[in-house]
C-alpha cells in the first residue's frame, strides 16, 4: 500500500512518530492515546528531539505549554480535537470520542491561519464520484437517524410548531468562539440581529448540551426570554429543530454546520470552518476563502477526508460508515433506555443479562407482581417491560407495555441452558411471533419497501456475511449427520421441529399444531421427496416439549438429523417446510424455497409459499433485502459481550462466527440465578 508523507495521514506511515504532549488528557484518556497510536503517533512526555512533534489539545488553556516548547525546540505542532461526530454524551460526562481531528497546519476553528481542513476544502478537487456518493449517503443517514456531535436527545420529543427563527447558543469561554474572531458580545449582536431581521417571528434559542448537562454556562439565560424569545433546553433532536426553522443564526457552533446539511444557509457571526464557501451568510467573511462548494463537498472534506475515525469493537481505525453504525446502535440504546424500566415476568437467571443489555439508564426495577409493577412504573414514570408471553391482565393497565424477547441472532448456546442473548427485541405494539395482532416488526417490514440505497446495500452485505460465516440463531457447532451423504438423489426437503409449548408455536399455527402433524403434512404433499427431519435443540436436550417418537419420525422422514448443524442442513436441501421456525427465515437468506404451514413473521410477504392462515394486513411486498433489513437491523438490538455496550448487528455476527460459547455448568446455573436475584435489587444502590 502506498504511504503518505502528509502528517495528517499518519495512519499510513509505517513507523510511529514521537509526539510529545503537555496536557494531562493525552495521558489519562486511553481512547485518545489509542487512536493516536493507531494513527501512527507514539505519545510521550519529555523534551522533543530533532524529527519529533509536539501535540496540543486544540487551542485549550494548556496548549501554550506545548507551543512554547515547540518554539524553543523548533518542533512542528500537531493539534488534536474531537471529531464532529463524537459520542452520545459530552466529553465532560466521561464518554470517549469515536474520532479525532489530527491537524498539522492549525486547528479547524482558528480562522487566523489555514487548518488542514481549510486546505482540503480549498485545494482538494472534491470531485471523486464514489466519495461524493458516500458523503451523500452519510448525510442522509445522519438525518434519518437523528445523529449529531452529541446524541443524548430524544427524537420523539416534540419541538415547537413551525415556523420560528433558531438562534444557537454555545458555552462561555470556549476556544472555538475567540479563535473564530468572535466574543461574548457577538452573541448579543446576533440575537439583536435576529430580532431586527425577523420582528414578527418567534425566536428560539437552542441551549448547548453541556449547558443542559450542567457542565458549562451558555451566553443566554432566562433573562433573555420575552414574548418573542424563548429558550429551548429540552433534549430534542437538532434535526427536528432545523426542520421547523425559517432561519438559523450561529456564531461558530457545530450545529451551524448541521444546519447547512439540513438545507439552510445560516447567518454566521463568527468565522467557523464552514463559513466562506458560499453556503452561509457571513457577518465576518474570511477573505482568503473564495471557493464555492456544495453541501456534499463540504461534508466530504469535513467528515470523510479530514477526521481519523475509530471502531471501538474491533479496536481499529475505520471509515465514517462504521462510525454511523456505532452511533446508530448506541444512540438507539440511550434513547430507549435513558428513563430506565420496571421489568416484570422475567426469570431469575435472565435478570442480570437484561440489566446489562438495557444499561443506558437507571438500574432496572424487577417486580413479578403484575399489578404492583404496573403501578410502580406509573409512579416512577418508567416504561413497563414484560417478557413476551408473560403478560397478565394487570400489566395491561400500564401503557405503553413493552414486550421483550430473544432476537434472531441470539447466542452460541441455548437459552434453555441459561446462555445469555446477544440480541433482544423490544416491541411496543405486540411481538413478532404473535400474528393475532400487529407487531412493530410488521410495521418495519411494511415500511422496508422504500429503503434508501445505502440501507439496502448494508442489508445485502449483512446477508453475504451471514451466509459466508454460517451464523444462525444458536450457533451450536454441531456436525452434519452421517447418513446425509447416503441419501438418494431427488428434491430434498428439510423439516425443522419446534418447541410445542412455545408461544410462537401456539399462536402462529392453526390446523397443523404438532411436529408430527407437520412431518405428516410434508410427506403427504411431497411423497417422492427426500425428507430430513431435524428436532429442535431444546427438545433434543430434554428441556422442552415436542419430541416425535423415533419410530414414527423414521417412518415419515428419510433421515432424522439428531444433534445436527441446522445451517449445514439448509445448505444441503432444496426447500424447507416449517410452521413458524426461525429456520425458515435462515433458509430464505440462503436462497432456499420455504413453505409455511403457520403464520411465521416472515410469511405472508410474497417470499414464501403459505399454507397457513396469514393476517390480511400483510399486504406489502418487500424483497429479501428489505425483509432482512427490517428483521435483523431495524427490529432487534444487539449487545457486544467484549465491550459490554450496544453494538451494530455486524459486530454480533463477527462475535458469533469467531467466538467460543460459554460453558454452562450446574454451578454457573446457580450463580446466574443468584446474580439475577441481586440484579433485582440493583436499583437500591445505583
Amino acid at each position: 500500500m502506498a504511504r503518505s508523507s502528509d502528517p495528517h495521514k499518519a495512519a499510513e506511515v509505517p513507523l510511529p512518530r514521537r509526539l510529545y504532549v503537555y496536557n494531562g488528557g493525552f495521558l489519562t484518556q486511553p481512547r485518545i492515546r489509542r487512536i493516536l497510536a493507531l494513527a501512527g503517533w507514539d505519545v510521550r512526555i519529555g523534551v522533543p528531539k530533532d524529527g519529533d512533534y509536539v501535540g496540543t489539545w486544540g487551542k485549550s488553556p494548556t496548549s501554550g505549554r506545548g507551543e512554547a516548547i515547540a518554539n524553543r525546540r523548533d518542533a512542528p505542532v500537531i493539534r488534536v480535537e474531537d471529531a464532529f461526530l463524537r459520542s452520545i454524551l459530552p466529553g465532560r460526562s466521561g464518554e470517549p470520542a469515536l474520532g479525532l481531528l489530527i491537524d498539522d497546519m492549525g486547528v479547524h476553528f482558528d480562522s487566523a491561519q489555514p487548518s488542514r481542513l481549510e486546505h482540503i476544502l480549498a485545494t482538494d478537487p472534491l470531485d471523486n464520484s464514489d466519495t461524493l456518493r458516500r458523503a451523500r449517503d452519510a448525510m442522509d443517514r445522519m438525518r434519518q437517524a437523528h445523529l449529531s456531535k452529541y446524541n443524548a436527545f430524544d427524537p420523539a420529543l416534540p419541538v415547537p410548531d413551525a415556523p420560528y427563527v433558531l438562534v444557537i447558543d454555545q458555552t462561555r469561554n470556549d476556544a472555538s468562539i475567540g479563535q473564530a474572531g468572535a466574543s461574548e458580545n457577538t452573541f448579543r449582536e446576533m440575537l439583536v440581529a435576529a430580532r431586527l431581521n425577523h420582528p414578527d417571528a418567534r425566536i428560539l434559542i437552542k441551549t448547548h448540551p453541556e449547558t443542559m448537562a450542567g457542565h458549562r454556562d451558555g451566553h443566554y439565560g432566562p433573562e433573555d426570554e420575552n414574548e418573542q424569545v424563548r429558550l429551548i433546553s429540552d433534549p430534542v433532536s437538532p434535526w427536528s429543530l432545523l426542520d421547523g426553522a425559517q432561519a438559523v443564526y450561529t456564531v461558530s457552533s457545530g450545529l451551524g454546520f448541521e444546519a447547512i446539511l439540513a438545507g439552510h444557509k445560516p447567518n454566521v457571526f463568527g468565522q467557523p470552518f464552514y463559513a466562506g464557501w458560499g453556503l452561509t451568510v457571513d457577518d465576518r467573511p474570511v477573505d482568503r476563502r473564495r471557493r464555492k462548494l456544495t453541501r456534499t463537498q463540504l461534508f466530504m472534506g469535513a467528515m470523510l477526508l479530514y477526521p481519523i475515525w475509530y471502531d471501538p469493537y474491533r479496536d481499529q481505525l475505520c471509515e465514517i460508515e462504521t462510525v454511523l453504525d456505532t452511533l446508530e446502535a448506541r444512540a438507539r440504546a440511550w434513547r430507549e433506555d435513558h428513563r430506565g424500566y420496571v421489568a416484570s415476568g422475567m426469570r431469575l437467571w435472565k435478570r442480570r443479562p437484561l440489566a446489562q443489555f438495557f444499561a443506558d439508564g437507571p438500574a432496572m426495577i424487577f417486580d413479578d407482581n403484575a399489578a404492583r409493577a404496573a403501578k410502580g412504573a406509573s409512579e416512577v414514570e418508567r416504561p413497563l417491560m414484560v417478557w413476551a408471553g408473560k403478560e397478565q391482565s394487570a400489566h395491561q393497565t400500564r401503557a405503553p407495555l413493552l414486550r421483550v424477547e430473544d432476537g434472531f441472532l441470539r447466542s452460541r448456546g441455548l437459552g434453555a441452558e441459561l446462555v445469555p442473548p446477544l440480541s433482544l427485541v423490544r416491541d411496543d405494539l405486540g411481538i413478532y411471533y404473535d400474528p393475532t395482532r400487529e407487531s412493530r416488526l410488521e410495521r418495519l417490514i411494511a415500511a422496508s419497501t422504500t429503503l434508501p440505497d445505502h440501507a439496502r446495500e448494508r442489508a445485502e452485505r449483512l446477508i453475504a456475511r451471514i451466509t459466508h460465516t454460517g451464523v444462525g440463531k444458536y450457533n451450536l457447532d454441531r456436525p452434519l449427520p452421517d447418513g446425509l451423504s447416503d441419501l438418494p438423489g431427488g428434491h430434498r426437503i428439510l423439516v425443522p421441529g419446534q418447541v410445542e409449548d412455545d408461544a410462537s408455536f401456539r399462536l402462529g399455527t392453526d390446523a397443523i399444531g404438532t411436529n408430527l402433524a407437520l412431518l405428516q403434512a410434508a410427506r403427504a404433499q411431497n411423497p417422492d421427496a427426500v425428507i430430513i427431519y431435524k428436532p429442535h435443540p431444546d427438545v433434543e436436550a430434554g428441556l422442552r416439549a415436542g419430541a416425535i417418537p423415533p419410530d414414527q419420525a423414521r417412518t415419515l422422514a428419510d433421515l432424522v438429523a439428531d444433534n445436527a448443524d441446522p445451517i449445514g442442513l439448509i445448505n444441503a436441501v432444496d426447500e424447507v417446510w416449517t410452521m413458524t421456525s426461525t429456520l425458515g427465515f435462515e433458509a430464505l437468506l440462503r436462497g432456499r424455497n420455504v413453505t409455511c404451514l403457520g403464520a411465521a413473521f416472515y410469511a405472508g410477504w410474497g417470499l414464501t409459499h403459505d399454507l397457513g392462515d396469514i393476517p390480511p394486513r400483510r399486504t406489502a411486498r418487500p424483497d429479501l433485502i428489505a425483509l432482512t433489513h427490517a428483521v435483523l437491523i431495524g427490529y432487534p438490538r444487539y449487545h457486544d459481550p467484549v465491550t459490554g455496550t450496544a453494538c451494530p448487528v455486524e459486530v454480533v455476527v463477527e462475535r458469533l462466527a469467531g467466538g467460543t460459547p460459554p460453558k454452562i455448568t450446574p454451578a454457573t446455573r446457580i450463580l446466574s440465578k443468584l446474580q439475577g436475584l441481586f440484579a433485582s435489587y440493583a436499583y437500591l444502590w445505583r
